[in-house]
């Protein structure tokens, strides 16, 4: 009787079915895993501290800041103590003695009130009630580089518009990241608290044509704690957006007196929406943008571009030999300045 047959090779069999357990585990530790990546980047992906930048640091040493006047303050959104300074229309410059409208100023990044003394000087002047603001996070307004939530500023901006009242017609005027905040407001639903905007040398995106690497040298952004920050943002963790995520480009002098670095919530509120795109398009209020040829930080050339493909005509004023700074500070840049808010009262 013969012997069944038996093959020499075992046929494969059926994959056993994996343990739920199992994929449990495996869940687990990938969870663990990127858990330890999002620590890390948050632990330790922070800004470093850039070299300090003469041309933004020493054009302020020449400037008289002497008939600064004294710091005034409002009440915020959430009650606290904001400051802002005030500079009078001079009455021979105003028809009847009373302001020809107002202006707004929102300093840039890591300034204060103080930075636009010779731009509120020149418009008072010209007969316009000038009003420089300590935006929160800055100056004497709040904790220095922080804010409390993204948003904070733009009802900080309407708290201010409700209790000061600037004299009609008003224009907000924003200098770079105060630019882009400007920007920000122009494009929101809160854009017809003012007649007009004019932006100067504003900061856009670090995604935008404008921009020149590392800001052409003036900040030093912590990208990893950033994208770490915004993904615990997306799913409602905020306990970690005081942590800094931006540097300045400050010598020591300026460090003692200005900010020297920025919190994920003031880095992300101060300056346009992630689709800055979306906040030029949504403009309806007149806007007009000046800035300088030689400009550090941008691409001046390629603003007008932009606002164009959004379907926006803003006039555009490139001033030749205008860096930075010293578009706040040169008579030449200040006058378009005057000139612009002036132009704008037209449009509105």
């Amino acid at each position: 009787m013969r012997a069944p047959y038996r093959p020499c090779v075992k046929l494969p069999h059926a994959a056993a079915p994996v343990k739920p357990f199992s994929l449990a585990k495996h869940a687990l530790l990938g969870t663990a895993v990127c858990a330890a990546v999002l620590a890390a980047a948050i632990a330790f992906g922070g800004p470093g501290q850039p070299a300090s930048m003469p041309s933004i640091n020493n054009p302020f040493s020449s400037v008289d800041f002497s008939r600064v006047p004294p710091l005034l303050h409002y009440s915020g959104a959430d009650g606290a103590g904001l400051a802002y300074r005030y500079y009078a229309p001079q009455a021979n410059s105003a028809p009847s003695g009373s302001a020809r409208g107002s202006v707004v100023l929102v300093h840039g990044s890591s300034a204060s009130s103080q930075s636009m003394h010779v731009l509120a000087q020149a418009f008072a002047a010209a007969g316009y009630a000038a009003y420089a603001l300590d935006m929160r996070g800055h100056g004497a307004s709040g904790t220095k580089g922080d804010i409390a939530y993204v948003g904070q500023l733009e009802d900080d901006m309407d708290a201010f518009v409700r209790a000061v009242r600037p004299a009609a017609p008003a224009t907000l005027v924003g200098f770079s990241s105060g630019g882009g905040f400007v920007l920000r407001f122009a494009g929101s639903a809160r854009q017809q608290e003012f007649a007009s905007y004019l932006l100067l040398s504003p900061f856009l995106s670090q995604d935008a044509p404008t921009y020149r690497p590392g800001g052409g040298g003036w900040v030093s952004v912590g990208v990893p704690r950033i994208v770490g920050l915004t993904v615990l943002s997306s799913v409602g963790i905020t306990a970690f957006n005081s942590l800094p995520v931006t540097r300045f480009a400050l010598d020591e002098r300026a460090k003692a007196v200005l900010t020297p670095a920025y919190s994920y919530t003031l880095a992300v509120n101060f300056r346009p929406k992630r689709d800055y795109a979306a906040d030029i398009r949504a403009a309806r209020q007149p806007v007009a943008v000046i800035a300088g040829v030689a400009d550090e930080l941008f691409f001046t050339d390629r603003f007008e571009p932009i606002f164009r493909q959004q379907g926006q005509a803003w006039p555009v004023t490139l001033l030749p030999g205008i860096g930075h700074i010293t578009l706040t500070l040169d008579p030449l840049a200040v006058n378009a300045a005057v000139v612009a808010v002036q132009g704008l009262r037209g449009r509105s």
